[in-house]
């Protein structure tokens, strides 16, 4: 049901009334009870957006949600098993003490 914007011709007085479509258009202002209201033309209700896109969060298939899922978790594994994992020990340098055979 939309809401519909009125103004009185007597008091000057505007408000929203919510009414259904089929509803005929108030004519009694309710704050000087003067038979002078008259119904607005309004823009109109818009679509409103949020979130990271609609495609995203009404359209695509839950299976599109649990292949993210399962990815995320991949990385975040990959990523705990190499901040724990032993560090390599460093290659050992070839000692030579300056004496040779010959």
């Amino acid at each position: 049901m939309p809401t519909y914007d009125y103004e009185c011709g007597a008091c000057g007085h505007t408000f929203e009334e919510f009414q259904s479509i089929t509803a005929e258009p108030l004519s009694k202002c309710p704050e000087c009870k003067k038979k002078a209201l008259k119904r607005l033309i309004g823009t109109g209700g818009a679509l409103i957006f949020k979130g990271s896109g609609f495609y995203c969060t009404d359209y695509k298939s839950t299976s599109h949600k649990q292949d993210e899922s399962v990815e995320r978790h991949k990385k975040a594994a990959k990523e705990v098993k190499e901040s724990t994992a032993p560090a390599k020990p460093a290659k050992p340098e070839s000692k030579s003490n300056g004496t040779s055979k010959s």
